[in-house]
């Protein structure tokens, strides 16, 4: 039985008994970004205080592919086995034009990774497992059943008006992370608004039981015969739970298509007849938009308070997820005295960057999927009917670009002749090393690694040499003989060498902590 009764406890904070010392750390949400977060922080030598207005867990799959990367913050944040057990490996995914099959992609074809592409886990898995790793830890406070109500920002922190079941008390903290969703309340208390597109088709969203054959595969269907006119998309989940999307158009009334006398009517056309029992439904209005800015003073946005887009293309909590990585390390750094607050400016660029990124990708899609009459439905039909006789078509045709990490745009010293998968900006990439993986190797603190050679010792860093394997190579080395490269505590390359000496390695280092 999925964890969607799982009540969160509320336990009296000790604010409502008198005042409470200022916290370095207090996040709003405890969703996955937001416990993500606070795992993170918590491994970093940071405590949190962890608040929510919630006092259970939500019902509903709502975000449901993980991708490789955020398997392998999962496993950092401890988690890792239990999702991937847990979850539906899938790396294939079938696109079709009607009942015609137009093509098929493998997300994963190549060998020498410890994660797959992708698995399906619906979130309330997600948060529930989280929730058991932070519960263990003694540096994560959680706090249910705490809304914030009012919200004062001073130069050198910020103060919360709390509201509780049994009365009202302050917190104040050095920093503020804002975790909590695209209704954001500390959006609204700065008084910030989204920038970007809301587009006009409604989709029905819903989850359903069902006994059925299918194989774990993404399958996505443009005008599909059960479905005239429109597009639908079917995955695999855990407990014989199958996801199914369904374009509805921009007219339909979002309380009338969530009665289940019109729901399913339309899900036994997607199953052909099969009995299932339906668990979860919602309509939704996709919206492809972000804050101008990440960062507020002592507030910081990560998450669907920061930004979100339309759910084709995986794009959203895995989002959330990168967020969590280019900022926690920072944070910590700051608060430990080894990094400047301006660092925090390079967590705004990056993750602007990535929010743009996953917003292009997921318009593009979004637009194909449902196109504008005139032009846009005229070169949508032209290239799914061009599509369907010509191979070279196919890529044309855009039924979600899937979740890839940001390759951010990093200044970093950089020898041009190595792998450009291993340039700087990029998510160091995995590769068998003796019996563990590259990944696992690779810690919260800053790494210099040698690649076929001894990496120089440099304070505060740890040093790792790599053994050159046909993956290492492929992947760190192409026709170089060795290199040394600058890994920082989120797995992102930030420098690499063919040659080099400590006080370049130094000069990088103090460029990521934002000290030059």
């Amino acid at each position: 039985m999925p964890p969607v009764e799982r009540m969160l406890e509320f336990v009296p904070p000790p604010g409502l008994d008198g005042p409470e010392r200022r916290k370095g750390v207090v996040i709003i949400g405890a969703g996955p970004v937001g416990l993500a977060a606070a795992i993170e922080l918590a491994g970093l030598g940071v405590p949190s205080v962890v608040l929510d207005l919630r006092e259970s867990i939500a019902v509903g799959s709502r975000a449901i592919c993980w991708s490789k990367r955020s398997i392998e913050i999962f496993d950092r944040l401890g988690i890792g086995d239990r999702a991937v057990e847990k979850g539906i490996i899938w790396k294939v995914g079938r696109t079709y034009h009607g009942h015609r099959e137009l093509f098929s992609f493998d997300l994963l074809p190549e060998e020498g990774h410890k994660r797959p592409a992708f698995i399906n886990l619906q979130q309330y898995y997600v948060e529930d497992y989280l929730l058991d790793r932070a519960n263990g830890i003694d540096g994560i406070d959680l706090r249910f059943a705490n809304r914030v109500v009012s919200l004062e920002q001073f130069p050198d922190f910020v103060k919360l008006g709390i509201e509780t079941p049994e009365g009202n008390y302050d917190l104040e903290a050095k920093w503020l992370i804002a975790c909590d969703g695209v209704r954001s309340t500390i959006r609204a208390q700065l008084g910030l608004e989204f920038e970007g597109e809301v587009f006009e088709d409604r989709f029905l969203i819903s989850d359903i039981e069902m006994n059925a054959d299918f194989p774990s595969e993404r399958r996505f269907w443009f005008e599909p015969t059960f479905h005239g006119g429109q597009s639908a998309l079917l995955h695999k989940q855990p407990d014989n739970i199958y996801r199914i999307d369904l374009q509805l158009g921009p007219d339909a009334d979002p309380a009338r298509e969530r009665l289940p006398e019109n729901v399913m009517p339309r899900i036994s056309k997607v199953v052909d007849g099969r009995d299932y029992r339906l668990e979860w439904v919602s309509v939704y209005t996709f919206q492809c938009r972000r804050l101008e800015r990440f960062v507020h003073g002592r507030v910081i946005f990560a998450g669907d308070s920061a930004h979100v887009v339309s759910p084709f293309g995986a794009r959203g909590g895995n989002g959330g997820l990168q967020d969590v990585d280019s900022l926690c390390w920072r944070l910590a750094a700051i608060l430990g005295g080894r990094a400047r607050p301006s660092v925090l400016e390079d967590y705004n660029s990056e993750r602007v960057h990535g929010a743009d990124e996953n917003i292009s990708n997921s318009s593009r899609t979004t637009r194909f999927m449902s196109p504008r009459d005139g032009w846009e439905r005229v070169l949508r039909d032209q290239v799914l009917s061009l599509a369907s006789a010509a191979e070279y078509a196919r890529p044309w045709v855009n039924s979600g670009r899937l979740s890839v990490p940001s390759v951010y745009q990093i200044s970093g010293p950089d020898s041009l002749q190595l792998p450009n998968v291993s340039c700087p900006g990029s998510v160091a990439p995995d590769a068998p090393v003796g019996d563990e993986w590259l990944i696992d190797r690779l810690g919260r603190v800053p790494c210099v690694v040698g690649v076929g050679c001894e990496p120089p010792a440099i304070p505060g860093t740890r040093a790792l040499n790599v053994q050159i394997n046909d993956f290492v190579r492929e992947r760190y080395l192409g026709s170089e003989r060795d290199a040394v490269y600058l890994v920082r505590p989120d797995q992102v390359i930030a420098a690499r060498w063919t040659g080099c000496s400590g006080r370049q390695i130094r000069a990088a280092i103090s460029n990521m902590w934002g000290m030059n």
